[in-house]
């Protein structure tokens, strides 16, 4: 995969996927990636600028031109957890119900998502815990997720 830029993130490191007008991925990546300076006045440097914006507020709202890829039901999920305001958190059912679906088929369309933090699939719980996240339940990426939420409740 070919970045914009990669940051340095309070976790590791964050690959940057824009195009002139749109941003369409953001990756989490090893702290031992090397970090890419986005070009001056790209839409990657303003990626940039508001992810470092929200690592330090973190009620920090962002205005990206996002066009994130996915079928019709992704972009529903999508959607729905793009309206979880931060600090709060809403579980993978309770999206399946407002979508008459599954939190099965939510889950794995969070863990599909190609924005996170800007799309806050962080803020989605299972019933019993943490759930997964990004497509796994290994320990750092879950620490991510750890992370992320306790960020937000330091408000």
């Amino acid at each position: 995969m070919s970045y914009s830029a990669i940051i340095a993130a309070p976790f590791g490191h964050l690959g940057i996927v824009a195009q002139p007008e749109v941003v369409t991925r953001i990756v989490f990546l090893d702290a031992s990636t090397p970090l890419l300076l986005p070009e001056p006045g790209s839409l990657a440097e303003e990626v940039a600028r508001q992810l470092q914006a929200y690592f330090l507020e973190p009620d920090f709202r962002f205005d990206l031109p996002c066009r994130p890829q996915g079928t019709p039901f992704q972009q529903r999920v999508w959607q729905a957890i793009a309206a979880i305001p931060p600090a709060a958190t809403v579980s993978y059912g309770a999206i399946a119900r407002q979508l008459d679906s599954s939190a099965r088929a939510v889950g794995q369309a969070c863990g599909a998502n190609p924005l996170p933090i800007v799309i806050p699939c962080h803020r989605v719980l299972a019933c019993s815990g943490l759930g997964g996240f990004n497509h796994s339940r290994a320990e750092q990426t879950l620490s991510i997720k750890f992370w992320l939420l306790r960020h937000e409740q330091q408000r």
